[in-house]
């Protein structure tokens, strides 16, 4: 399709036809030709495709994910009943991207299913949005953690400057999704807005959230919190056999299957094939452990795991480390080819503005805190870390380099 390569892309993985109108001109041949405008409801089955909805392609290309209508239904549902909570009086801060499954299923699906305000904010720019969240009264703050990353940078800016706290009195709920919120920054983001962050966890393929912690329960920090209602998980051990519920010392690939799981990926029936297990389970890619609550922990990205001269390293637990240096506002770790231990371990940050901490200063600061096999071999300092259109760091594209 001239001029629109990543349209030719999409079209040529599905089958699908692609037809381009100019909307405006149709609408007045139509009014013209006195057409009558559709009163009639389509029939739909509830288990008809609502939607192609495409991954975010963080750790490779992006699939498009059949989500039927039952899938999307129960996930509002459980977004609006049992997530948040959410009713008529609820504000709900609407500034991710409605075609990615946190925005669609959560913050969209979610809030009109509740009858609750959207207050719409049609790209992420934390200092209006900061101030968005306090003029419009949010009580529910659906976010990526470097979302709330940049509104914790907001306030410190601000503070320095000598302005007045903000009010976020009316929000009652902040929620972190997308991917694995550090403990540093949960902490800082509870106090700034007074009440406790929950995280939870979803999938594209399984249609939103799966995984959170009740609003109404004790929070467990750095957990995900419990399936939704219509799901139900199992983790398996590298061994391929199932970790017993009792067993919580051990990790495993988190799988998961119900009501949201996907109908399948658009003409791709091989990865739809490799994406489910023998027994209908969702391989999620997630390694995941119970913690005595049952609630559920993501340790990291089954790919995004470092093997380093045979030893296992969790980029997370480094990236936790960085996260504690106050200058340190984005944190992300991968693994880059060695000739001698197969991998090694390299950091990327992104800064507060105005810090001079450098590179070596954070790669000491993390050598005091890890183990030797843990620590970076480097740690490089970029004004922003790369990012998709939902706010998650591209691990890949630091791979590269």
């Amino acid at each position: 399709m001239p001029g629109l390569p990543a349209v030719d892309e999409v079209a040529g993985n599905v089958d699908v036809e692609v037809v381009t109108l100019d909307l405006e001109a149709v609408g007045r041949e139509r009014a013209a030709e006195g057409i009558a405008p559709v009163t009639e409801i389509t029939p739909r089955d509830p288990d008809d495709d609502a939607v192609l909805l495409y991954t975010s392609g963080t750790t490779g290309r992006p699939k498009g994910a059949r989500l039927t209508h039952t899938n999307l239904r129960s996930n509002a549902m459980a977004t609006a009943t049992g997530l948040g909570r959410l009713g008529p009086d609820d504000v709900v801060f609407a500034a991710l991207p409605m075609f990615h499954v946190f925005g669609l299923s959560v913050v969209l699906n979610g809030a009109v299913f509740a009858g609750s305000t959207l207050s719409l904010m049609p790209r992420f720019v934390p200092e209006a949005a900061y101030d968005q969240l306090q003029d419009h009264g949010i009580t529910f703050l659906p976010g990526v953690p470097t979302m709330h990353g940049a509104f914790l940078s907001v306030a410190r800016t601000r503070r320095e400057a000598g302005a007045e706290p903000a009010d976020f009195s009316r929000l009652r709920m902040p929620l972190s999704g997308g991917a694995s919120l550090p403990v540093e920054t949960l902490r800082a983001a509870e106090k700034l807005f007074g009440v406790p962050v929950l995280e939870g966890y979803g999938l594209s393929e399984n249609a939103g959230a799966c995984f959170f912690n009740p609003v109404d329960a004790p929070t467990r920090p750095g957990t995900v919190g419990r399936p939704v209602d219509g799901f139900e998980f199992r983790i398996v051990a590298m061994d391929g056999t199932e970790v017993p519920e009792e067993d919580l010392e051990t990790s495993g690939e988190l799988r998961i299957r119900g009501e949201g799981s996907m109908a399948g990926y658009g003409g791709r029936p091989e990865d739809t094939e490799a994406a489910v297990d023998e027994d209908g389970w969702f391989r999620t890619g997630d390694i995941a452990r119970r913690d005595e609550a049952g609630y559920v922990m993501i340790v990291d990205r089954l790919k995004d795991v470092i093997i380093r001269g045979g030893m296992n390293v969790y980029p997370r637990e480094v990236e936790e480390v960085l996260y504690e240096h106050p200058d340190v506002v984005e944190a992300a770790v991968v693994g880059v080819p060695d000739e001698r231990l197969g991998e090694e371990i390299a950091a990327f940050v992104s800064l507060a503005p105005g810090s001079a901490v450098t590179g070596e200063e954070l790669q000491a600061f993390a050598a005091e805190r890890l183990a030797r096999y843990k620590q970076p071999r480097e740690v490089t300092v970029l004004d922003g870390l790369p990012k998709n259109a939902t706010g998650k760091i591209l691990r890949r594209e630091l791979r590269q380099g």
